[in-house]
């Protein structure tokens, strides 16, 4: 049986949160976000490629919506999707001459995270820490060095860190950074064949206002 894992990452939040007996409040969130990456490859390899030939990818900014259900005072199950944004990559290296947007692709990157807050559930400030599982998939890629590229999804650890300040009973503000483990193998078919695998190591940094209900 083939496991697909945005299935099974929306059923494992539903059930989560559909059998919290204790679940106490639900909150919506609304931001901006920071994806930072802090990229390394193996190097781009195949019959023609000059030996050096490498890219670089560029950082990138979207909205996120997250949703989270809290199933105790402290634990809080936590769905995060962000617009799918653009990712980018240049040249470096032997092929530096190539240029800018030598590969394009849009990112989506739905995480499931478990929470757990500090602090008692009427306080103002609670900062959190949370762990979960992140599945990345690249969508309308596109390519100077090839008609043909695919790039292949990804499944990875996520860590977080953040903090909600609430301002009144429903509305609050928060903030969080995250580390989250991104890999993907690149396949470029044109008069040659072109292969690299792409660790993202992507960080990210998001600010945005809460609704509580």
């Amino acid at each position: 049986m083939k496991f697909h894992l945005p299935c099974a990452v929306a059923a494992a939040f539903f059930a989560l949160s559909g059998s919290a007996v204790f679940a106490q409040q639900n909150a919506v969130k609304v931001g901006a976000i920071l994806y930072q990456t802090h990229s390394k490859t193996n190097g781009l390899s195949g019959i023609g490629v000059p030996p050096g030939a490498d890219a670089d990818v560029g950082n990138a900014t979207t909205l996120v919506f997250t949703y989270e259900r809290m199933v105790t005072p402290e634990i809080g199950v936590e769905f995060v999707l962000g617009v799918p944004p653009t990712i980018k990559a240049k040249a470096t290296g032997s092929v530096a001459f190539l240029g800018d947007d030598v590969l394009s692709a849009k990112n989506i990157a739905p995480s499931l995270i478990l929470n757990y807050h500090f602090g008692a559930a009427g306080d103002a400030f609670r900062p959190y820490v949370g762990a979960g599982i992140n599945y990345t998939k690249f969508a309308n890629i596109k390519s100077k060095l090839a008609p043909n590229v695919q790039m292949g999804d990804s499944t990875g650890l996520v860590l977080q860190l953040g903090a909600d300040y609430a301002l009144s009973k429903d509305w609050g503000l928060y903030a969080s950074i995250a580390k989250v483990n991104v890999k993907s193998k690149l396949v470029a078919s044109g008069a040659t064949v072109l292969t690299t695998t792409i660790d993202f190591r992507p960080i990210t940094y998001s600010v945005g206002a809460v609704f509580r209900f």
